[in-house]
């Protein structure tokens, strides 16, 4: 049983900051992505006066714009493949309407491997130690990601009565109080990964040491509490039981195991160490 509608909150918040008619202006999810990408460069800056890395802040600066490209082609390709391939197929130029929203998170890492073994390739800067770097600092902006999926109203979760539920009604999630599983993922997969990550890189050699595993944690710990967080947000699909944000992160976990076994077999042999 629920509890009466009033003594939830009915969502009303406007995905602009700024609007200049009813599809145009500053929203709230732009600026997300522009948080996220300020913060991952602010942190490089810091890893190279600190040492942690030998990519300059000139460079880290063609880096972020690259992995700009990998982000917004590889989430919106695994949007429209992963969850609706035959909107691609019938509506092409609706890959091209960003302002629509539509950013599949499994696409996103894809694309930014791609962009990172080119950039890698291109710099002839090893692989596995961006991986690390970039890896450490990608929660930034799935904080402020799933923070603006809230402020839209959408990627709500499954219907509940807890005290702090929400009514969705306004974005299409029916009159019944649903969890703000968008907050939960915004914790789970930005706070408590990016705490992870610095304790990680500031807390050990391991980038050093095993250049890829940092990476390979963070595939694995973002497929665990992705499956947490889908546990109370509504599912966009169902594949084999699970919800289509659970069979994919069963890949990703499996890449990160992977990560972790290559980083372990070309780790640098140091001299008296046992």
């Amino acid at each position: 049983m629920f509890a009466p509608a009033l003594a939830y909150w009915v969502h009303d918040l406007s995905p602009f900051l700024i609007q200049f008619n009813e599809k145009l202006g500053i929203r709230y999810y732009g600026l997300a992505y522009l948080a996220g990408f300020g913060g991952a460069m602010w942190l490089l800056r810091l890893y190279y006066q600190k040492g942690r890395t030998t990519l300059t802040p000139n460079a880290s600066v063609d880096l972020v714009l690259a992995l700009v490209i990998g982000v917004i082609v590889g989430g919106r390709l695994g949007e429209f493949l992963l969850y609706h391939p035959k909107t691609l197929f019938s509506d092409p130029l609706a890959f091209f309407r960003v302002w629509e929203g539509g950013m599949a998170s499994h696409g996103g890492f894809l694309g930014v491997a791609v962009a990172l073994w080119w950039f890698a390739r291109s710099r002839k800067i090893p692989f596995l130690h961006l991986a690390d770097i970039v890896a450490s600092v990608t929660s930034i902006g799935l904080f402020f990601g799933r923070v603006a999926n809230f402020i839209n109203g959408e990627l709500y979760g499954k219907p509940s009565a807890v005290p702090w539920a929400v009514i969705f009604e306004n974005t299409g999630g029916g009159p019944e109080p649903r969890h703000p599983s968008q907050l939960y993922e915004a914790a789970l997969e930005g706070l408590l990964l990016l705490a992870y990550m610095q304790w990680r890189v500031w807390g050990s050699e391991v980038t050093k040491r095993q250049p890829g595993r940092i990476a390979g944690e963070y595939w694995i710990g973002y497929a665990l509490v992705r499956a947490i967080g889908e546990l109370f947000r509504t599912p966009d699909a169902i594949i084999l039981g699970l919800s289509s944000g659970t069979f994919y992160s069963i890949f990703l976990f499996a890449g990160g195991v992977a990560l972790i076994v290559a980083a372990k077999k070309n780790a640098p042999v140091v001299a008296g160490a046992r």
